[in-house]
């Protein structure tokens, strides 16, 4: 079954993907062997922290993309199970210029 997946890097970052197998890739980004993110050795070992399945691949992969659009808070809300704080996470303040 598709998966999207967030994982907890030994740097204290998060990483977003999706999935057929999430045994399987949690193992490759542990290996090295995952996406380029993964890869670095201050990353790993990565601990799998929130995952949700989807019935077709096109869901959890779009699913994916929507979540790295996200901010730290409100990744950390959707780990945390915090669903009534995500609408008010959803909105970012205004960029300054020259940011």
């Amino acid at each position: 079954m598709p998966w999207t997946y967030i994982l907890e890097c030994a740097d204290g970052s998060l990483y977003v993907g999706s999935t057929t197998d999430l045994e399987r890739r949690v193992s490759q980004h542990n290996l090295g062997l995952g996406a380029a993110y993964t890869r670095l050795r201050r990353r790993r070992p990565v601990r799998l922290v929130w995952a949700a399945e989807f019935s077709r691949v096109e869901d959890a992969f779009l699913y994916e993309k929507q979540i790295q659009g996200w901010s730290r808070a409100k990744r950390v809300a959707l780990i945390e199970g915090r669903f009534d704080a995500l609408p008010d996470l959803a909105s970012r303040p205004p960029r300054r210029s020259g940011d």
